[in-house]
């Protein structure tokens, strides 16, 4: 016999970035400043006689263009969210279109080499004194674009060190009241199982370990006791905390006894292992910092050349420009690329799932976990278990708890004990 069901039947598909309307709306500036500062170099050039400005303007245009495609993704996605044609939401156009960008930076590149190439083999002459200030207001524009689109969906993240790494890798700590002051009780799991940790707030005094209990008290009715030992200026407990980290916690100290909460916020990746990157932002943050990566060799190139009459400078800070374009183009596409076609770009949520099955001493059959969106996961999954009645939605209060795990199904196949 075998039975299942989906999470949240009746839930909407809405599978966004948190920052997907704040992103949208900085792409359509970076729009406004390109296409203003595109028919300023076409009109400007066009009145002063300057062919040089109005090709600048010209690729000005392509570089509006390029943000378009983010734009207009942004739109349709928002539009089109609640839109039961797409099947798991409108979440991955914004990948799509990561996609195509990336696919657009890397025509880019090979149009810059081919025409480097070109000017090694027959080289023209340069109008220095149009070109370089064109290549600095170039590189301004790209800068102030840059600017528009900076957040943190893009970047890389920082990283800690020593004490403060330590308490950063612990979830949001539970304050609890004692007869010796507050105490903070937190999930700890860097590089080890995870266990419960009791640090003083506040410089308060550290009761014995021995006077210290907690009882994890689960939806599923199931309890367990936790003993503690004493730990250089904390407590820990000695057993294990089994996946997941979803539960009630009593807690006895000295002074009485204490309910706490908690929820499963994926203390052990902070994010990291989930993939909540906006890749429709970052594509079009990308095609600004290449644009300014070759506006800084041109004019490096174009000073050089110059100066010392190194014609041959101009075409080479070309080729490394596009060098660079094709390396960033290249990361975009395997990043989307593995989205599109369904390639789970973490096993932080198939090891929970895992987990979780084991602990409650089933079998799992399959598992299948993709991305549905920025931060939204989907998974199907099939398990085994021998107790009676235990139906799909035994799962699904265990399985909701898990950061980042939108939607799911679950199939449970009954099997009679031997």
């Amino acid at each position: 016999m075998n039975e299942s069901n989906s999470l949240f039947a009746s839930h909407d598909h809405v599978f966004l970035g948190a920052g997907h309307e704040k992103n949208e709306r900085k792409t359509w500036a970076v729009i406004v400043l390109c296409s203003v500062m595109m028919l300023i170099e076409i009109v400007g050039g066009s009145l002063f006689g300057s062919l040089a400005l109005v090709a600048d303007g010209l690729h000005m245009s392509t570089h509006a263009s390029a943000m378009l495609i983010a734009a207009l993704a942004y739109s349709y996605a928002r539009k089109h969210a609640s839109d039961r044609r797409f099947v798991f939401g409108t979440g991955k156009l914004g990948d799509l279109a990561g996609f195509t960008s990336a696919v657009v930076l890397a025509m880019i590149a090979m149009l810059i080499a081919y025409e480097a190439i070109g000017r090694f083999l027959a080289p023209v002459p340069i109008h220095f004194r149009e070109a370089i200030p064109i290549a600095v207001v170039g590189l301004l524009v790209n800068i102030a674009s840059a600017w528009l689109l900076s957040g943190d969906d893009h970047h890389g993240h920082s990283h800690g060190h020593g004490e403060h790494a330590e308490h950063d890798r612990e979830e949001e700590s539970k304050q609890i009241d004692t007869s010796l002051g507050m105490l903070a009780l937190s999930i700890f799991e860097d590089g080890v199982p995870p266990v419960f940790r009791v640090r003083p707030a506040n410089g308060n005094a550290l009761p014995p370990a021995e006077l210290v209990t907690v009882i994890t008290d689960r939806p599923d009715g199931s309890r367990q006791a936790f003993r503690f030992s004493q730990r250089l200026g904390y407590l820990e407990s000695i057993d294990a905390i089994p996946e997941p980290h979803a539960f009630k916690a009593l807690v006895t100290v000295p002074g009485g006894e204490h309910s706490v909460d908690f929820d499963d916020h994926d203390h052990d990746d902070h994010g990291h292992g989930l993939d909540a990157r906006d890749h429709n932002i970052r594509a079009a943050y990308i095609h600004v910092i290449a644009d300014a990566a070759v506006s800084v060799l041109a004019i490096i190139g174009l000073t050089l050349a110059r100066i010392f009459g190194w014609l041959w400078l101009d075409p080479l800070a070309g080729i490394a420009g596009a060098l660079v374009i094709a390396n960033w183009s290249y990361g975009l596409v395997r990043d989307t690329g593995a989205i599109l076609l369904d390639i789970s770009p973490t096993d932080t949520i198939d090891k929970k799932v895992r987990k979780a099955v084991e602990t409650a001493g089933d079998q799992l059959l399959d598992l299948h976990v993709w991305r549905l969106g920025p931060g939204h996961f989907g998974a199907v999954v099939a398990v085994a278990t021998d107790v009676a009645h235990r139906s799909p939605a035994f799962y699904h209060t265990i399985f909701r708890s898990f950061k980042g795990l939108s939607h799911i199904t679950v199939e449970v196949h009954q099997h009679a004990r031997a």
